[in-house]
């Protein structure tokens, strides 16, 4: 028997199934009004000690194609990531399952074969177009704070996700940026003592694109919970 949600909880539980990750945005943006309610919300996010480790370089019009021009400038010409935060060492397990299975539902939404290395990398570049977003919001932490610090960003990045989608916004969570943390950094302005966590693009999500055709899974409770009482 299912436990019955407050109005409160069912709600928050609506908000988490409707979000998911847009990869193809309408050019339309987004109110100034509506991003100050977003980032209103996210700020009420808790931290370590409150801290509040959170800053953010919000990017729209001009400065956003200049960043992204930027980016692809450098991978054009071969250059190579340099994260502030180390990627994973490897994925593995049901980790690396979840992975792939992941990154196939994207390649077979775009009809992009299974081994076809360029249509990998002509979709992985989208990434640094942002995917057509009218904005792109980028998380740093004081470099001092460590890896605490970045745990309090990832739980306003949660929570700015949350609050867009509350309010009809589309987002997508990128890592993919940081892999390049020094040309942001460069790029922006932003100094040595902060570290790059990540970037959010976000607009209005293009319906009809076949890149935003599929939600990705979730693992059962069981699968991720381990009950102790004794």
């Amino acid at each position: 028997m299912s436990m019955p949600l407050t109005a409160a909880a069912e709600q928050l539980n609506n908000l988490f199934d409707e979000r998911w990750s847009c990869r193809a945005f309408l050019d339309k943006p987004v109110p100034e009004e509506t991003i100050r309610a977003i980032l209103t919300t996210a700020q009420k996010t808790a931290s370590w000690c409150n801290s509040q480790a959170w800053q953010i370089t919000l990017l729209s019009g001009a400065a956003k194609e200049r960043l992204s021009n930027a980016l692809l400038s450098h991978i054009e010409a071969g250059g190579e990531g340099d994260p502030d935060i180390a990627f994973p060492r490897e994925y593995r397990g049901v980790y690396l399952d979840r992975r792939r299975r992941s990154g196939f539902q994207l390649y077979e939404a775009m009809n992009i074969p299974r081994g076809d290395k360029e249509g990998y990398q002509r979709q992985s570049r989208e990434n640094f177009r942002f995917f057509g977003a009218p904005h792109v919001a980028i998380i740093t932490s004081d470099e001092a704070l460590g890896a605490y610090g970045a745990v309090d960003c990832g739980g306003y990045v949660s929570s700015f996700l949350l609050a867009a989608t509350a309010l009809g916004v589309a987002t997508i969570p990128q890592a993919a940026l940081s892999w390049h943390s020094n040309i942001v950094k460069e790029s922006l302005g932003i100094g040595d003592d902060r570290l790059m966590v990540c970037g959010i693009s976000f607009g209005y999500a293009d319906g009809g694109h076949p890149a935003n055709s599929y939600r990705t899974e979730r693992a059962e409770i069981d699968d991720v919970v381990q009950w102790m009482s004794e």
